[in-house]
């Protein structure tokens, strides 16, 4: 995400519970996973909220997904959007009753492997009670059919997050709570799973969302129906559907990764709205960069780890800030530029396959994000990454506090967790010389690979690879409240 400001505008743009990596990877949907109670009540309900430092209700405890299959139809008339949602996870306690995060929309009905479920309701915690109760390591299938008209979700910081109504369609972007507006789910970033979506629109429009697009057709009614699908894990954060005028292109070169013929790359307004038109033709040439960014990226990281890349490019101002959603970055026209698109498209790497286990350690992705900046300028701009540290060192706000350590929600997309965690970045790249830490820069997201990893993950991988105790660069950099005398 690119860094954003109070008002929400311009700059925004980070391991896995035990097992979760191999279960993200199963896809069908097998039944039985309810099992019926004996000798009276052996579970017990799963925890409402998995006691994030900022969003402790975020999330929910006693079972992990493994797959979200979405089918939805959005009317931009009305503004109503319909729902189902297929949720296939593994139970990691007995269950007796489990939750789900939905803001707003209305559920109207549930079911648990095929049997009708009870569904109560607090503020956006669901709560559903299936006939029997799910034993642990038992699999199953639960579905919520839901709708209504979705509305966004004002953040702590002032900008807006959530399925966001723009002058033709929408425009949904998560971070860090936004996706239960349209869809149920455990939405906490250390949850993953792949999804499949089928999205259905009016005639005349686009439906854009991660992943590669494996359907399209136009039904009798003139709708247009889309079919996507991840599959690489996802953090539910990173989901994002986009519907409006777009057109859409493959702008994947051969031989560079991802291979990714046949499913749009990139989706931008259509151009053939007369204020568009411009928009689009300015952004052609950017979109048609996106093959050789990541490939440069790829050298630095390591291989990019999705089957699909991308972007979607927005013009009616709805959006005020650039996000990485997942293969496919979305970003305002207005803030469609090289320097923002080498900072969401890093992101595929810091922030999307690796994830952060808990959104205090956010500073993992747009340190490495911002960084990604400053290395990008200085093997083919000339601008050394010297040259953006000692501007971040002195700039105040940056030392507002430190990057692994913001203290409220309202700040955790303030400067310090992108400046000073790339300043993080290019002390370590200093203390333990450039051949250590490009081995760290590849292997850091080699290790996680489409998993969750927290802050103290991160630095004992750094000081395994350099071999020594970094505690004084962690105490002055990562975790001190003070600008050094001596930088």
């Amino acid at each position: 995400m690119t860094q954003r400001n109070r008002t929400g505008r311009h700059h925004r743009t980070g391991a896995a519970a035990g097992g979760l990596t191999a279960a993200l990877t199963a896809l069908a949907l097998l039944a039985g996973g309810c099992t019926e109670a004996t000798g009276g009540v052996r579970g017990t309900p799963g925890a409402a909220g998995l006691r994030d430092p900022y969003f402790p209700k975020l999330g929910n405890g006693g079972y992990d997904v493994d797959r979200y299959a979405l089918t939805l139809a959005y009317d931009p008339g009305t503004g109503r959007l319909a729902g189902t949602a297929e949720i296939t996870a593994r139970a990691t306690q007995d269950l007796s009753a489990f939750n789900l995060d939905l803001a707003g929309l209305t559920v109207d009905r549930a079911s648990v492997d095929g049997a009708p479920a009870s569904v109560n309701r607090a503020g956006n915690e669901l709560t559903l009670r299936p006939r029997e109760e799910i034993r642990e390591g038992a699999e199953f299938r639960t579905t919520v059919v839901y709708g209504g008209v979705p509305e966004p979700i004002t953040d702590a910081d002032g900008s807006e997050e959530g399925w966001l109504r723009t002058a033709d369609g929408v425009v949904a972007v998560g971070e860090p709570a936004g996706s239960m507006t349209w869809f149920p789910g455990n939405h906490h970033p250390s949850d993953k799973a792949v999804y499949e979506l089928r999205l259905t629109v009016p005639a005349g429009l686009e439906g854009i969302s991660n992943g590669t697009r494996t359907g399209r057709r136009t039904g009798a009614d003139g709708r247009v129906t889309t079919e996507w699908r991840t599959a690489e894990p996802m953090a539910s954060y990173l989901a994002t559907v986009a519907i409006g005028r777009y057109e859409t292109t493959t702008a994947m070169a051969k031989g560079t990764a991802p291979e990714a013929t046949g499913s749009p790359a990139t989706g931008a307004p259509a151009p053939d709205g007369g204020a568009e038109r411009p928009v689009a033709a300015r952004t052609a040439a950017l979109r048609g960069e996106i093959p050789e960014i990541i490939a440069r990226q790829a050298r630095r990281f390591g291989p990019y780890p999705f089957t699909s890349a991308g972007a979607i490019v927005t013009v009616d101002g709805t959006l005020g800030y650039a996000l990485e959603t997942q293969t496919r970055p979305v970003f305002p026209a207005a803030s469609f530029d090289r320097t923002t698109l080498v900072h969401e498209l890093a992101h595929q790497w810091f922030g999307n396959s690796v994830s952060p286990a808990s959104w205090r350690d956010l500073w993992l992705n747009e340190g490495f994000a911002t960084y990604a900046e400053w290395l990008y300028t200085e093997e083919y701009e000339g601008v050394p990454a010297r040259t953006h540290f000692e501007r971040a060192l002195a700039q105040e706000a940056n030392w507002a506090f430190p990057p692994a350590a913001p203290p409220a929600a309202e700040n955790l997309f303030d400067p310090p967790v992108y400046q000073r965690g790339a300043m993080v970045l290019y002390k370590l790249r200093e203390t333990v010389g450039d051949r250590t830490f490009d081995e760290i820069l590849r292997g850091w997201p080699a290790k996680y690979r489409h998993a969750s990893a927290s802050t103290d993950d991160f630095t004992a991988y750094a000081e395994s690879v350099a071999g020594r105790d970094l505690d004084q660069l962690w105490d002055v950099w990562l975790y001190g409240e003070e600008k050094p005398d001596a930088p």
